[in-house]
């Protein structure tokens, strides 16, 4: 027996367009954030590599976002990571943060331009303030699929 509803054309009458108001746990995370001391630990064929980058991402509230009954508040984002005193892109990700309020349900949809994208799923409270996602190679609802090189020689599998 499924635990959707039998209608499943008819969207909510009601939508509430104040975004951040409605985005339960996900709400502390709007805005502009920069880190100026983030370390990477990279694979090299002599051994892993430490290099210090900067982050900044921007997260922005969307409005509503239904599949018939099924409702999302989100924030879209945008990190973008560079070497420090450099201004070649080091790392850039782009995606979206949803919360559905009706089953306390998290998603992070994210796709990186070297050929790699990934939905990521979790559970929390509307007043939660930590949470976990978690994607893995092959689920058929939180997966990660990669180019065929990545596949090969870097999989990510969790």
């Amino acid at each position: 027996m499924s635990s959707f509803p039998e209608d499943i054309y008819t969207e909510p009458a009601n939508l509430d367009f104040d975004t951040l108001r409605c985005l339960g746990p996900l709400a502390p995370m709007a805005g502009i954030w920069e880190g100026p001391r983030g370390l990477d630990v990279k694979p090299k064929a002599d051994g892993p590599r430490k290099q210090a980058f900067i982050e900044r991402i921007e997260l922005q509230p969307i409005d509503p976002q239904t599949n018939g009954p099924q409702l999302f508040y989100g924030l879209r984002y945008h990190t973008h990571i560079v070497k420090p005193g450099q201004v070649k892109t080091y790392h850039d990700q782009v995606g979206y943060w949803l919360w559905e309020p009706a089953t306390g349900t998290l998603i992070q949809t994210l796709a990186i331009p070297r050929g790699q994208i990934a939905m990521a799923v979790g559970h929390a409270a509307p007043d939660a303030t930590e949470f976990e996602l978690a994607a893995r190679l092959g689920d058929a609802h939180a997966n990660i699929s990669s180019n065929p090189f990545l596949d090969h020689a870097f999989r990510t599998i969790e």
